[in-house]
């Protein structure tokens, strides 16, 4: 059975990408979405890994924003998609990429425990701001804090250089600038690009559904 497995990002949960899992599953594709959350990139790409290990055949992984530095260090995918996402490559974090744009950096409020959430009306804006009310409205109620320190880490393994690999450029972004995921980018053998903020999976999922039916479809062998 042909198999996805969704990363998410930073804040993020299992639950914002369902309408995508969803939709993949109504094909018969098998889905999995680990939950990170795991306290660094090095214990959330192994809870990835151990998803990817225990499918049947090797599965179209995607990773979206700080999801791509996990999905980097994933081996035995089929394809990589990066979406809106970071690439990192040896010695690299999302942060030397260049990170987070200042909208979502002016959005962080710093709680006394020294975890991290978002400020609900400046998390619409940047990470929503192309989706309609509703749908906006539930995915910044999903949002959940990130422990110190997360999303620092640097990939031990870069898939990317053995994997092929597509990257879904977001020109309508403000959480990750569309001019750096260009740069990116480039370390892929595949570009699209969407006229979309940086959470399609919310406002447009019809669009990740439809990429990810075709590299499925071209995983399956000739008939």
């Amino acid at each position: 059975m042909a198999a996805v497995v969704l990363v998410h990002g930073l804040y993020h949960r299992p639950e914002h990408l369902a309408v995508v899992a969803e939709g993949l599953r109504t094909d018969g594709t098998e889905v999995a979405v680990p939950e990170l959350h795991r306290g660094s990139l090095a214990a959330d790409t192994a809870a990835v890994q151990a998803v990817v290990d225990a499918l049947p055949e090797p599965p179209v992984v995607l990773g979206h924003s700080y999801g791509g530095s996990v999905i980097t260090g994933v081996r035995g995918a089929a394809h990589l998609v990066y979406l809106a996402a970071f690439v990192p490559d040896a010695d690299e974090s999302a942060a030397v990429l260049g990170g987070a744009s200042q909208q979502l950096k002016d959005a962080v409020v710093v709680e006394p425990d020294g975890s991290t959430t978002l400020h609900p009306g400046l998390a619409v804006d940047t990470l929503y701001g192309d989706c309609p009310e509703p749908l906006a409205a539930r995915a910044v109620g999903l949002l959940r804090a990130q422990a110190p320190g997360c999303g620092r880490g640097v990939p031990q393994h870069h898939s990317w250089k053995e994997t092929p690999s597509t990257y879904v450029i977001c020109a309508q972004d403000r959480a990750i600038a569309p001019g750096l995921q260009r740069t990116m980018a480039s370390r892929c053998t595949d570009v699209r690009e969407w006229q979309t903020g940086h959470s399609p999976f919310v406002g447009r999922p019809d669009l990740v559904v439809e990429l990810l039916r075709e590299l499925v479809e071209a995983q399956q062998p000739a008939s």
